[in-house]
């Protein structure tokens, strides 16, 4: 694909934080976009063909590939949580890992030549990380879907590269009981918001930026197969993240650290992203500081 006009790109989590931004930019850049969603939405911008569908049901997932045809499909439903309950396993494993082997199986079998892009997590162990436990069953499940992309690459040369995601920001993120739009609401407001320690070590990365990978891995002949860190490849406390977001808004009333437990088997994340740059040509090119102000422009103007 030398360019994205007319190119069919499927994209699933189309309403979700970086669904929403990768398909106003595929329409955008001119490619003839088929976005999935499990509920039908209530206002639709010109330009897509909305599929509503279950991807846990595999029927469901093959009419949406067959009536789509795409040439790459981004795969980002997802359950995205941190939660360690022992009642998250099921629906994290039923909505990461079923709905991933879902549509795979469907590619393989409705659009063999068509590149697959998976949303993974740097939460998820990595292979040289040795026998390390995944922190959280969303983890774990990324973890399995992750093994699942190569078993089906190799075996069946399904064209899919997956993408390591690191901790996503920016404008648009509805869920407001996410960390950086409920502390910048939070702070916006003249609350102090409920925090954890604030020691555990962060890599942040801004949604456009994660945007531009997922085209990146969909474009390089030689992404297929490979497995992709997104993020900014340095580290940054909660903390100090937060006593940024708090600079840039001018607030003067301190967050409540320690007001809620640290979460068990937390640890830090960093990304290399050598890989990226170098096979991918993709580096990050919104710094911390300007993606927080544009954050913070955002909810200000929202409230």
């Amino acid at each position: 694909m030398g360019g994205w006009l007319g190119v069919r790109a499927l994209v699933t989590g189309a309403t979700g934080f970086i669904g929403s931004h990768l398909v106003g930019r595929l329409t955008e850049l001119g490619a003839v976009v088929h976005a999935v969603s499990r509920k039908v939405r209530a206002h639709v911008d010109g330009g897509q063909t909305w599929h509503v569908a279950d991807l846990c049901d595999a029927d469901q997932v093959s009419s949406v590939v067959r009536a789509a045809q795409p040439d790459v499909v981004f795969h980002l439903a997802s359950e995205v949580t941190g939660a360690r309950e022992v009642r998250m396993v099921r629906p994290t494993l039923t909505s990461n890992l079923d709905s991933a082997v879902n549509l795979l199986t469907a590619v393989a079998d409705w659009a063999p030549s068509g590149r697959l892009v998976l949303a993974g997590s740097v939460e998820e162990p990595r292979p040289e990380d040795g026998a390390a436990v995944a922190s959280s069953p969303y983890a774990v499940a990324k973890w399995a879907v992750s093994g699942y992309a190569r078993m089906f690459h190799e075996l069946w040369d399904v064209p899919v590269t997956t993408l390591r995601i690191g901790m996503v920001y920016g404008p648009g993120q509805r869920d407001v009981r996410k960390l950086i739009p409920y502390v910048t609401t939070a702070l916006l407001r003249g609350e102090s918001p409920e925090l954890t320690s604030g020691t555990r070590m962060v890599d942040w990365v801004y949604v456009d930026d994660v945007v531009e990978a997922f085209l990146a891995a969909a474009v390089c002949d030689q992404a297929p197969g490979r497995v992709f860190d997104i993020a900014s490849g340095s580290q940054l406390s909660i903390r100090d993240t937060i006593e940024l977001l708090a600079k840039i808004i001018g607030a003067h009333q301190l967050p409540r650290y320690g007001a809620i437990a640290d979460r068990p088997l937390d640890h830090a994340q960093v990304a290399d992203i050598e890989d990226a740059a170098g096979v991918l040509g993709w580096r990050p090119q919104v710094d911390l500081e300007t993606g927080l102000r544009r954050t913070a422009d955002y909810y200000s103007s929202a409230l």
